[in-house]
């Protein structure tokens, strides 16, 4: 049987823990990020870890634009990250960006984690977070990153080095980003 893309990617993310690679990531920059996005979509997407040149929108909102992109990044990779709010902040500017043509949400999961653990000693349960209550904080974040902050807050957890906190979160990530498949329920 022949693997999804999704599926091969989500394979890589695990590999990406596995391996001891997600060790050798620059925290909290957009070289990270591109780092991220090319281990687990190398060989599936042609611009894996490569910053978009093309606009892009979802739904009736549109990211920021290609052609501004190389001005922004620099100035989200200097954001502050010293508190648990300065960290939402940028997370949320990076998804404003959106610097990728696809692969964003799951790629921004795990930076945003790498930057919890080395600023905070903290990461996100993600299985603590349901899927209809994150992507509606994420849509209203451009305009007050207060209810994605508030989300995410009691879903930290210390467990950084956990194996079973980062898998469950990886496979939180795929879900959030699976079409037709939020119920509300969770």
């Amino acid at each position: 049987m022949i693997k999804t893309i999704d599926e091969q990617s989500k394979e890589k993310a695990y590999a990406l823990f596995n391996s001891g690679e997600i060790n050798n990531i620059e925290i909290g920059t957009i070289r990270g990020l591109c780092d991220v996005h090319k281990y687990i979509f190398d060989g599936l997407l042609s611009f894996a870890g490569k910053i978009r040149s093309k606009n892009i929108s979802k739904g009736s909102f549109r990211f920021a634009s290609a052609m501004y992109l190389i001005d922004i990044l620099p100035k989200i990779d200097n954001m502050p990250e010293n508190s648990f709010d300065e960290i939402i902040a940028k997370y949320v500017e990076m998804n404003i960006a959106h610097p990728f043509m696809e692969g964003n949400g799951r790629s921004m999961r795990i930076w945003l984690d790498l930057i919890l653990k080395k600023n905070l000693k903290k990461c996100i349960d993600w299985s603590k977070v349901g899927k209809s209550a994150y992507l509606s904080a994420m849509e209203r974040s451009p305009v007050n990153d207060l209810e994605i902050r508030e989300l995410l807050r009691p879903a930290l957890t210390d467990k950084i080095n956990d194996r079973d906190v980062y898998m469950k979160g990886i496979d939180r990530s795929y879900y959030y980003e699976e079409e037709g498949n939020d119920n509300g329920e969770d």
